[in-house]
């Protein structure tokens, strides 16, 4: 069978990336392009939610407020597993560069201004590669195929709260660490008074629990942008007052994150 692989590209120039996405939408039975961005800082959130099997990554990236060398920096001391296969398009000549991409994970190198360099061999050098990238990725499968139930739970409480940093509340909220709690507690198993649990965990009141949770929420909904909300909260929301409750809020991230998980 002929599994598809999974592609991100990072590329912040509107002629190039128009090719490669020709390119790979030309490879179809090979290849799924999951996520395209010129910011290096959304790269590494497109990761850690698309998981990509590899990245097509410029170098010199303008367009973000980091280049590509940040990205892999960043990339390779994220908690990220598996790691995907790197590979580097670049218009730098200079060896010290590329050392320093390599010391940083790129697994290939293609320069820009190399006379056979294309779109097009770009995607051919990934067909070349499929097999290679996909044994990595089954023997980095088979190493992580039991994790400690601790790194699960990290993992999980990682997911939620990308997603609550989507919708807008903050880390520095008293809310934001009991809303990750509750609804990790819910997506294991549906309970009655989550409030109450998590406060015997922090030598809370039920009420202060359930009131810092509500407060996070309501900032949320006051300060972020509404077209984020409506692009990151996606549920029906039954209050008058156009703000999630609490149950609504934890049931609606305990659902669709379980599919996940």
């Amino acid at each position: 069978m002929n599994e598809k692989l999974s592609l991100m590209l990072v590329e912040d120039d509107p002629r190039a990336c128009k090719e490669i996405i020709t390119e790979v939408s030309d490879c179809g039975d090979d290849f799924s392009l999951v996520g395209v961005t010129n910011n290096s800082n959304r790269a590494l959130s497109y990761v850690r939610e698309l998981h990509p099997d590899a990245i097509i990554i410029d170098l010199e990236l303008q367009g973000g407020s980091s280049d590509g060398l940040d990205f892999l920096k960043k990339l390779k001391t994220a908690d990220v597993s598996p790691l995907p296969y790197m590979l580097v398009i670049t218009g730098s000549e200079d060896p010290l560069t590329h050392k320093v991409a390599r010391e940083y994970g790129a697994d290939f190198i293609m320069a820009k201004n190399s006379p056979d360099f294309s779109a097009q061999s770009v995607v051919d050098f990934l067909k070349i590669t499929k097999t290679v990238i996909s044994s990595r990725k089954a023997h980095q499968a088979s190493a992580d195929a039991a994790p400690s139930a601790e790194l699960e739970e990290k993992r999980l409480q990682r997911r939620i709260a990308h997603e609550l940093d989507k919708v807008g509340i903050s880390a520095k909220c008293i809310g934001y660490r009991y809303l990750v709690e509750a609804i990790s507690i819910i997506m294991k198993q549906p309970v009655q008074h989550v409030c109450r649990i998590i406060g015997k965990k922090y030598s809370k009141t039920e009420n202060s629990v359930e009131r810092a949770m509500q407060n996070a929420i309501n900032r949320a909904w006051a300060g972020t942008d509404p077209n984020d909300l409506i692009a990151n909260y996606t549920a029906r929301i039954k209050s008058s007052k156009g703000i999630p409750t609490i149950t609504e809020f934890i049931f609606h991230y305990a659902q669709k994150l379980n599919n996940e998980f």
